[in-house]
């Protein structure tokens, strides 16, 4: 019986903390997943947080943008635009620029630099967005933000 209750002794001694610490990394996971849920979701909608990388792509996308609006027609060919575009987005490693709300929210900014305004800024906008309405929610964030 001494034998036996040593044992349980034993058992409940390395159980017992193991099962704490499980249950502790546990939380831990959660929380801190919750945590990057939580700062995903803030970059997502503050452009003030976000990277200076990303910030630079931005700020290249908008400088670009009112380059191009400066030297152009609201009715011209967006083929040269968007190729442009696609050069600044591959110098900094963009693959998928066409879904990348930074690239549309640097058209904002940059149709806002342009001092493009009224008709000719809807123009605009509904053209670079390429028929998204997300692509002209991003474009006028930008804008706003500028």
């Amino acid at each position: 019986m001494n034998l036996y209750i040593n044992y349980l002794k034993q058992t409940l001694l390395i159980t017992v903390p193991l099962s704490l610490v499980l249950s502790t990394s546990a939380c831990s996971f959660s929380d801190s997943s919750e945590s990057i849920s939580d700062s995903t979701s803030s970059i997502i909608s503050s452009p003030s947080s976000i990277s200076g990388k990303s910030k630079k792509y931005q700020n290249e996308i908008a400088d670009y943008t009112m380059a191009y609006v400066k030297s152009s027609k609201p009715s011209d060919n967006y083929t040269n635009f968007l190729k442009g575009i696609s050069d600044i987005a591959a110098k900094k490693g963009i693959n998928n620029w066409e879904q990348d709300a930074l690239t549309y929210m640097g058209i904002g900014k940059g149709l806002k630099k342009a001092g493009i305004e009224g008709v000719a800024y809807e123009t605009y906008k509904d053209n670079f967005a390429g028929g998204s309405a997300q692509n002209r929610e991003y474009i006028q964030n930008g804008y706003d933000s500028e």
